[in-house]
């Protein structure tokens, strides 16, 4: 089975890992694709700290991941889930029922966010230490 999530990964943390690993567990073959530079200025007015290649990279350089790309746009999921294979979308609780309407073309399945543990709040807490 062949397993397709989403994100961002800055400021990578434990929460990206165990949401990654658990993903991997749905399945055999897991693809992920990371937001662009642009598309998460346009979600979160800001961009990375970290550049998408960078993000890239570090994603690509993970034991459970298997493939991963760069994802243009939230408007694409359904176009990404049919090129990639994909079998099952693993998204975090945090899109919960968002995604509903691909199960027409894969299983959705949303995973529990690790606790206490986010990118924007990491950012918020350096930024205040400063």
């Amino acid at each position: 089975m062949r397993v397709i999530t989403f994100g961002t990964y800055d400021v990578f943390h434990v929460g990206h890992v165990n949401i990654l690993e658990r993903a991997k567990l749905h399945g055999t073959h897991l693809i992920v694709g990371v937001s662009s530079d642009n598309l998460n200025m346009s979600k979160k007015q800001r961009f990375p700290i970290y550049t998408e290649t960078d993000r890239m990279h570090i994603i690509r350089s993970l034991r459970c991941v298997d493939e991963v790309f760069v994802e243009e746009s939230l408007e694409l999921k359904r176009e990404y889930i049919k090129y990639y294979n994909a079998d099952i979308l693993v998204m975090g609780d945090d899109w919960q029922g968002k995604f509903d309407h691909l199960n027409d073309i894969c299983k959705v399945i949303y995973l529990p966010r690790t606790p206490s543990v986010s990118t924007t709040e990491i950012i918020e807490i350096v930024k205040t230490e400063r």
